[in-house]
């Protein structure tokens, strides 16, 4: 699946990471893809909180050498 949206948060800590997806969120329309990337250590339970609060869908994640994927499609 190919995201309309890809948000490089690698390197930022927490709450950054939520912080910019929530504002790239806020730009696609519904039913459009993000994929956010983080080294954040903690984003894998921020993101998985984050999407059950918004109500939209975490379509998978993954972890690769320390990044974190997240694809999250709007609701």
């Amino acid at each position: 699946m190919k995201a309309d949206l890809i948000v490089d948060t690698k390197g930022l800590a927490c709450p950054m990471p939520i912080v910019k997806a929530k504002k790239a969120l806020d730009g696609l329309k519904p039913g459009q893809f993000m994929e956010v990337l983080s080294t954040d250590k903690g984003s894998l339970n921020d993101f998985t909180a984050w999407i059950r609060k918004t109500n939209h869908e975490l379509v998978q994640h993954t972890e690769e050498n320390g990044v974190f994927t997240f694809l999250v499609n709007k609701i």
